[in-house]
């Protein structure tokens, strides 16, 4: 029996939004795509922006034999009280916890914690990130066993990784963020980061695009109406046609077995 601690990234206000319209919250992805390798995983979790108990995990993170941090919709940059408790959090996490995988907002929290630096992107992935390709150092990395060189995955972000930390490899690019997947250690400790999401579907992400269409138009003008968001989703759903789930999750796969 593994005994994984799960970090939600999103505010609380934000996942009951999410529940609201009924979408999973990243954690309860998480929970449905592990649960696709093994039962044999004790899951806690817990929310460093607003959980009242945070000492007294911190305590105990050595007791876990590994930690996923998910996504988030927040942006690292701006420096709330809320986000400086997760890089705080995440500090703790790299000196006590010998594995970690950091998944979006999770990686670009463990690269802030470690001294790198995250900055808003050029461009940004709207529920899909197409033609990553794997580098030579990441066809050696066991994060990549079995995957296939050149892929698409479910991805949603405006942010990337521009400085890595001390001894920070990359493993994966694409033509928007040049730093999709990362390695390093950090007090002997090792942590696995991606930019992109292979613990949420194809139609979770259609539901989160629905979600946030306002946003994305208004705020975000990644879009500029309604029908380019429409013509956006029938893109992504092309995608679930020709998808393999296997090689989607492979990466939760492999952390898993890292484990071992």
């Amino acid at each position: 029996m593994y005994k994984i601690l799960i970090v939600e990234g999103n505010l609380k206000e934000e996942n009951q939004n999410f529940s609201s319209s009924g979408i999973q919250t990243h954690t309860q992805s998480l929970r449905d795509s592990l649960a696709c390798f093994t039962e044999n995983l004790d899951i806690d979790v817990i929310n460093p922006s607003s959980d009242s108990d945070i000492d007294k995990k911190v305590k105990e993170l050595n007791k876990y034999n590994g930690l996923i941090w998910g996504g988030s919709s927040l942006n690292i940059y701006n420096d709330t009280p809320e986000i400086r408790k997760q890089i705080h959090f995440m500090r703790e996490c790299q000196k006590k916890v010998k594995n970690i995988l950091a998944i979006c907002w999770g990686m670009q929290v463990a690269v802030t914690a470690a001294g790198g630096e995250v900055k808003k992107s050029i461009g940004a992935h709207i529920g899909i990130a197409n033609d990553l390709t794997i580098n030579n150092e990441g066809l050696k990395h066991p994060l990549y066993k079995d995957k296939i060189n050149n892929f698409n995955t479910p991805a949603f972000n405006f942010d990337e990784v521009v400085t890595l930390p001390n001894n920070g490899i990359c493993l994966a690019s694409n033509k928007v963020n040049k730093i999709q997947s990362i390695y390093f250690e950090i007090n002997n400790n090792k942590i696995w980061g991606l930019q992109y999401h292979p613990e949420i579907t194809y139609e979770k992400m259609i539901q989160l695009i629905k979600f946030r269409k306002d946003r994305l138009i208004e705020n975000r003008k990644v879009f500029t109406n309604y029908d380019q968001v429409n013509k956006h989703i029938s893109f992504i759903e092309k995608e679930i046609l020709i998808s393999d789930k296997q090689q989607r999750m492979i990466e939760l796969k492999n952390w898993l077995n890292s484990l071992n």
